[in-house]
């Protein structure tokens, strides 16, 4: 008799995470970790001067401190400055995009959801902001307001939240009509808990792809904002500012612009490759 075969049992093993984003990973912890112990990982104040030492290469010792990244035009210590930079970055761009993501998320669903003349001025405007580049917006709306880290923050969330609203919107369509929200919604359900218990868990994944490649972007709109003197103001440490001063001095002291413009490369690199990485391990149609 023919023996036959028993069925393939199948594979519940959970997807590996792919060994290139890693380094990234680890890169982008470091970072982070930098920012939160700041004070107890920077060698220097990064706004103690020392005009004897402007202007000295990495690895310069003057009066027993020793400048590890160099010295810029007020011998204030590079590697400190970078340190508090990335503090100022991650907290513009963490700050921006949950206010963006709340306020363009609860737009759209509620668009979506309620439909008619609200869903009609909701998109409308959002179609408005979105006609204007976001970069242009920004810098006319901080040079009316005037620059602060919370005007940034402000101003980065206001011309971001369209993105999200589109999303929610989109999603929230989907979903709306399911049996269970009909359901809840017959029974008698308020529109905050059909929208927080039954919708938002539902439409959490696209949303959560946009914020981690949103990230990397709200850190590179803070660092332009920053180098046209429209972001952090001085003596704050910020990666912007710093590339901004760095171009006067790049022919005598490359370190200025060199190491704060290699963070910045770094992290917005390692916030997009794992943004990636989310989208791909939450999009059901890559599995």
């Amino acid at each position: 008799m023919t023996e036959i075969a028993a069925p393939r049992r199948a594979s519940i093993a959970p997807r590996r995470i792919p060994w290139p984003i890693v380094p990234f990973a680890i890169m982008l912890a470091v970072l982070v970790a930098m920012t939160v112990f700041a004070p107890y990982v920077a060698p220097l104040d990064p706004n103690q001067q020392n005009l004897l030492a402007r202007l000295k290469p990495p690895g310069h010792v003057a009066r027993g401190v020793t400048y590890l990244l160099g010295s810029d035009e007020l011998g204030r210590d590079v590697l400190s400055r970078v340190i508090y930079g990335a503090r100022v970055s991650l907290s513009v761009a963490f700050a921006s995009v949950v206010l963006s993501g709340i306020f363009g998320s609860l737009l759209g669903m509620v668009a979506a959801f309620y439909r008619g003349w609200i869903e009609i001025i909701i998109m409308r405007i959002v179609d408005i902001v979105l006609s204007i580049p976001a970069i242009l917006l920004a810098i006319i709306t901080v040079a009316v307001v005037g620059p602060s880290l919370y005007t940034v923050v402000i101003v980065l969330a206001f011309t971001r939240w369209p993105r999200y609203a589109r999303v929610a919107y989109g999603q929230t369509l989907s979903v709306a009509n399911m049996p269970y929200v009909r359901l809840s919604r017959f029974m008698g359900a308020g529109w905050p808990r059909l929208l927080g218990r039954h919708i938002l868990p539902n439409i959490a994944g696209p949303l959560i792809v946009v914020a981690t490649l949103e990230f990397g972007l709200m850190v590179l709109f803070e660092a332009g904002l920053s180098f046209l003197g429209l972001g952090v103001q001085p003596p704050t440490s910020s990666w912007g500012a710093m590339l901004s001063v760095g171009r006067n001095y790049v022919a005598t002291a490359w370190w200025i612009a060199t190491f704060p413009g290699l963070a910045l490369f770094l992290l917005v690199l390692s916030i997009n490759l794992i943004g990636d990485y989310t989208r791909d391990r939450l999009d059901p149609r890559s599995r």
